[in-house]
């Protein structure tokens, strides 16, 4: 990782910490969808193998980097990494995109500048877990509410950025975001 380059952890999380139900999202959120496509698109994204897998198609506009333990995979249309520097040497933009699942924002929690969460206001069903932002490391930037309507559930998109040196202290994989 350059100086220059800004890695952003992008997710959608319940209330309750879950992120994920089966290698899907828990929830049909069209805005969250397009807000996605937003802080992506024309940005290298970085992915673990079920994240990769899960996706209806490659996303145009975005170059897919998965990073897995299987030095033999490989992905139509993806380029493959084996940790976290060499993801983010594939990536060589000034914003590369985290955008899952659990084990790879762990991975990357200690090297990210930025986290673009939306807070889904439910309580979900899933498998799939993380914790909140801790305050310590982390302070809130921005945020924009939205109501529940059509059925959907209320959610805000917040924008979280580093309070902490990059990389100042190591995170265990279990620690708060």
């Amino acid at each position: 990782m350059n100086e220059a380059q800004e890695i952003v952890l992008i997710l959608a999380r319940a209330d309750n910490g879950v992120i994920g139900r089966d290698g899907d999202l828990p929830w049909r959120l069209p805005a969250d969808l397009k807000h996605f496509k937003a802080l992506t698109l024309g940005h290298p994204m970085v992915m673990g193998r079920k994240t990769f897998d899960s996706l209806p198609g490659l996303l145009p506009g975005r170059r897919h980097i998965v990073l897995t333990r299987d030095t033999a995979w490989t992905g139509e249309g993806a380029e493959t990494a084996h940790d976290p520097q060499d993801a983010i040497a594939k990536g060589a933009a000034p914003t590369v995109a985290v955008i899952g699942g659990a084990e790879i924002y762990s991975l990357f929690l200690p090297l990210a500048h930025r986290i673009e969460l939306t807070e889904v206001h439910i309580d979900a069903e899933g498998d799939t877990h993380i914790p909140y932002p801790d305050a310590a490391d982390w302070q809130e930037a921005a945020r924009q509410d939205h109501p529940a309507e059509n059925g959907r559930p209320a959610y805000s998109f917040v924008t979280f950025r580093r309070r902490t040196k990059v990389g100042a202290h190591c995170q265990r994989p279990d620690a708060p975001l």
